[in-house]
C-alpha cells in the first residue's frame, strides 16, 4: 500500500511522537511512503526524520497509485489536504495535531489502535460534498483552487458598517442579507463558522447546504438549509468598492455588484471513518453533548 503524508508542526502538540507513532504502524505494515516536501524538510531540519522518502510538492505530484492519504495537523491541515487531493479520489486519514479535530479524529493515543485497520479494510469512506465559486473576472489563480470543503463566505472589507447580499436561489429571490457577511456551508462545514454564527449540524451524509447569515441587523433572518443541487447567486452591496470572499481558507477580494454564482462541485473528497470514531462520538466528544450530571 502507497500512503501519502502531510502535515504540520505544533511544538505544543507533541508533532514528534505523532510522526514517531505513524511511522512505526506503516513500517510495520509494508507501506510505501510518500512525504510533502514542506513537511519533510521542516521534520528533517528538526531531526525528526533522518532517512529519506519520496517526496511530492503538489496535487499534479501526487501519484495515480496513491492508495491512502495521511493529514497530521488540525482541521485547517486538513482542509489544505483537501486541496492536495482534489479530485484524485484519494482517502484522507486525519490525526489531530490540534485542538478541537472535527474533521482530523484520529487522536494521538489511537494512532497504534486505528491505523492498522486501514491495512485491514476495517474503515468507512464518507464522501464530502464540495462547493465551487464563479463570477464574471475571475482570476486564474482561482480556477484550479476554486472549491471549499467547509464554506464559502462574503464578508464585509475595510469597513465596520454592513454589507447588503441579494440572494437569490434558482433564480427566485431569497432575502437581501443586512449583515456582516453571509455563510454558504456544506454539511462538512456546519460544525465549523456556520455552527459558531447558530447555524445547524448537519450529518456529513445530507444532501443539503446551510446559508447562514453573519451578525444580521434583520433580526428575524435565521439559517436555511437547502437541497444541494440549488443554484446559489449572491451580489454585494457596500459602502466600499470591495468585499472578501473565502474559499475555506482561502480569501479574495472581489469588486462590490459583482454577482456570485456558488453550487455544489462535480467531485467530493473521500474522509475515512473508523467504527470507533463515528461522526457522532465526535458530536459528543467535541461538543460535550449529554455533559450534564442529570445523564
Amino acid at each position: 500500500m502507497k500512503i501519502a503524508v502531510y502535515g504540520q508542526y505544533y511544538k505544543d502538540y507533541n508533532t514528534e511522537e505523532i510522526i514517531y507513532k505513524v511511522l512505526e504502524v506503516l513500517e510495520a505494515h509494508g507501506a510505501d511512503v510518500v512525504f510533502e516536501a514542506n513537511f519533510y524538510k521542516l521534520l528533517s531540519d528538526k531531526k525528526i526524520l533522518t532517512s529519506d522518502f519520496p517526496l511530492f510538492t503538489c496535487h499534479e505530484d501526487l501519484d495515480v497509485g496513491v492508495d491512502m492519504f495521511i493529514s497530521v495537523g488540525g482541521d485547517g491541515t486538513m482542509l489544505r489536504a483537501a486541496t492536495l487531493v482534489r479530485n484524485k479520489n484519494i482517502p484522507i486519514v486525519g490525526i489531530n495535531a490540534g485542538r478541537l479535530g472535527f474533521l482530523a479524529t484520529v487522536q494521538q493515543e489511537n494512532i497504534e489502535l486505528l491505523l492498522p485497520l486501514i491495512f485491514e479494510n476495517k474503515y468507512k469512506i464518507s464522501p464530502r460534498t464540495l462547493l465551487t465559486v464563479d463570477y464574471k473576472g475571475k482570476p486564474p489563480e482561482l480556477i484550479d483552487l476554486d472549491y471549499a470543503l467547509n464554506e464559502v463566505t462574503v464578508s464585509r472589507k475595510d469597513t465596520t458598517s454592513m454589507i447588503t447580499i441579494d440572494t437569490r436561489l434558482d433564480g427566485d429571490h431569497l432575502n437581501s442579507y443586512w449583515a456582516d457577511g453571509l455563510i454558504i456551508s456544506t454539511p462538512t462545514g456546519s460544525t465549523g463558522y456556520s455552527l459558531s454564527c447558530g447555524g445547524p449540524v448537519l450529518m456529513p451524509d445530507v444532501n443539503s447546504l446551510v446559508i447562514t447569515p453573519i451578525a444580521p441587523h434583520n433580526l428575524n433572518a435565521r439559517p436555511l438549509v437547502i437541497p444541494d443541487d440549488t443554484d446559489i447567486e449572491l451580489c454585494v452591496s457596500s459602502r466600499e468598492e470591495q468585499h472578501l470572499v473565502s474559499l475555506d481558507s482561502r480569501i479574495i477580494s472581489v469588486d462590490v455588484e459583482t454577482t456570485l454564482h456558488i453550487k455544489k462541485a462535480n467531485f467530493k473528497i473521500n474522509l475515512v471513518e473508523f467504527p470507533q470514531e463515528k461522526f457522532l462520538d465526535t458530536l459528543r466528544k467535541k461538543l460535550l453533548w449529554g455533559e450534564d450530571k442529570r445523564n
